[in-house]
This record gives structure tokens, sequence and C-alpha cells, in this order.
């Protein structure tokens, strides 16, 4: 007579691992987690919710980001409106330092501890870092804030330069899975942006990392993404969903349902039960006023306020009182130094 082996439900398994144990689970289980069927989800975002307060705490810390360049990029990532190689309505522009330390004061008064200095290039130039270093002694004899930077690939004398300036946290999105990476960018190497996450974490700025979901990849991709943060160890996760930019590659796709947009988002606070997991991109047009509220419920514990590269966000005054309403404090700048 055979033995029937027994099947073991994956949130049960979580509990036990992720929440109890601390121990985030496989590209498998993340799997099996996103396989789950709607009905399932509140029970998700519950335990997501549960492992992110025991783990990472109440705290939700707060990020204003703020483009120095803004579009001509040579890069041809599918999903971005600021590749100078496509059809799409943002054009190279650029951001003068008094328009930057005007940014970072409003960005303070919202109760954010961190802003970040974003320019759309392959990697930054010699006038590019210069006006990085200006804006950000602009900014610290004025404004008493964290400051991170997204510049795009680096050297690692880059990478020293950008240390000695004082960035807390450098951003480069892997943006998606290593398998699905070359259907959305050609122009580069998954393995290029690896490196320079690398040689960052190595400087000892924080690393943030992250992507966006919804770009075509399979569930089987988004779990492998998943797993590839996980193995990286960032400090901070910002998630983004497609937000299909007229003029672009993925111009046409179709936006994330919101039920899968939530279950990913719980998903991933299971692959990673100790990382700042932060709403960026997409939020708005994927969840809703609703959907927010659930993903702040459901594993996420940071925002980013006010408007995004080159779409718009949330008035920052809506997402500070969400996060009053749901009494999640925000984390204060003299606990992040």
């Amino acid at each position: 007579m055979t033995s029937v082996p027994v099947q073991t439900d994956i949130l049960a398994t979580a509990r036990e691992q992720v929440l109890e144990r601390g121990e985030p689970l496989t590209e498998a289980q993340v799997l099996e987690v996103l396989q789950l069927d709607d009905d399932r989800l509140e029970e998700l975002l519950g335990l997501a919710h549960d492992v992110r307060m025991k783990w990472c705490g109440p705290e939700v810390e707060v990020e204003g980001i703020i483009s120095l360049k803004t579009g001509g990029c040579p890069e041809d990532c599918h999903f971005c409106s600021q590749s100078g190689l496509f059809q799409s309505p943002v054009r190279a522009a650029w951001l003068d330092i008094p328009s930057l330390v005007e940014a970072a004061k409003q960005t303070a008064k919202s109760g954010a501890s961190e802003f970040c200095i974003v320019a759309a290039v392959r990697g930054p130039d010699e006038r590019l870092l210069a006006q990085v270093a200006a804006g950000i002694e602009a900014i610290r004899n004025e404004v008493d804030i964290q400051i991170a930077c997204s510049l795009g690939m680096l050297t690692q004398e880059q990478v020293d330069q950008l240390a000695a300036m004082g960035v807390h946290r450098y951003n480069h999105n892997l943006e998606t899975s290593k398998s699905h990476f070359p259907n959305v960018v050609t122009t580069h190497t998954w393995e290029e942006r690896w490196g320079t996450l690398r040689m960052v974490r190595e400087a000892g700025m924080e690393v943030c990392c992250g992507g966006i979901l919804g770009m075509g990849e399979s569930l089987e991709q988004r779990a492998e993404f998943a797993a590839n943060l996980a193995e990286l160890e960032p400090d901070e996760v910002p998630l983004n969903f497609l937000n299909p930019r007229p003029g672009t590659p993925f111009g046409d796709l179709e936006v994330l349902p919101a039920s899968e947009a939530l279950k990913s988002v719980a998903a991933f606070r299971l692959a990673l039960p100790r990382t700042i997991l932060r709403f960026a991109g997409g939020r708005e047009i994927t969840l809703g006023d609703l959907g927010a509220q659930k993903g702040i419920l459901g594993g996420i514990n940071a925002v980013i306020v006010g408007n995004y590269l080159t779409t718009l966000g949330r008035p920052a005054e809506q997402d500070l009182d969400l996060l009053v309403d749901l009494q999640m404090p925000i984390k204060a700048l003299n606990d992040t130094l």
C-alpha cells in the first residue's frame, strides 16, 4: 500500500517559515503564493502584514524624488518615456540648483526622511556628477534630509565619488528577472546593472533596487525576480507597476489587475521579510485608493509621495492622511541617522 503525500498549504508553511522564523520564501514557494486563488488574497495580505510588523515594525518611510536631468536617455528600456529612441512626449531638460533645493524643502515638509535625485542617463558624465555635487551641497546647507541618487550605471571611480559626497542610498533597479530582462532592454545587460549594485554595496552606501511588475513577465519570472532580489539583499525594494506610456514599446500593454498586483506585493514581502518594501510608480492606476490601503496593510512599509519622474502621483497629503488613518507612524529623520 503506497502512502499519499500530504499537501502542505503554502500560507501555513509561510506562517511558520517566514513569520515565526524569519526565513524568506524560496523562488518555488513564491511561485506558489503568486498562483493562489483570489479568494485567498485577504488571508495572504494579512500574513504579509504580520510579517512586516514583526520583522520591520510599524513605521513607514516616506521619500520624495526629483529629476535633475529628464528625457533624452540613449537606452531603450521599453517601459520608459524618457528614452530618446522612442516617439514619446518626454524631451531632454535640466533642473537648476535652486529648484532642486526647493523640491528638497517641500519633500522634508511632508515628513519624508529621504530625497532622491534622479537622472535619465545610461550613466553619469562629469557634468552631471558636478551638478549632483553642487545640488547636494546646496540642499545640505538648507535642509535636514538624507540624500539618495539614481544616476544609472556607475564605474568604480563614480561610486567612490558619490560615497565621498555623502550619498546615503543609491537606487538602480534591476527592473525585472534576469530571464525576462532581454525582452525589456537591449542596449545594456542585466549583469551590468548587477555590477553597479555590488560596487555600491561595497562602498558602504545603502542599496535600493526593485523594478516594474506587469511588463509581460510570467508568474514564474515574477517569482524569479523576487529570488534575484533576495540574493542581492538590498536595503530597499521599490515596487512599481507598469503605467503604459504612449509611444513606448510597452505602451499598449494592459494594466496589471489589482488582485495580481496585491498578490505580488505580499509575495515579495514573504521573500524579503526584513527589507524596506516601497510603493512606487503606477500604484494609482493599478490599485486606486482602496488598493493602496490594502498594500500598506499587506506588506508595504515605505511610499514615494507626490509625483514621479514622468507621471503624476497622488498629492502627498493624501498618502500622509492615509498613514495617519491606518495608525502607521512616519519614520522620522532622526531615526535614520
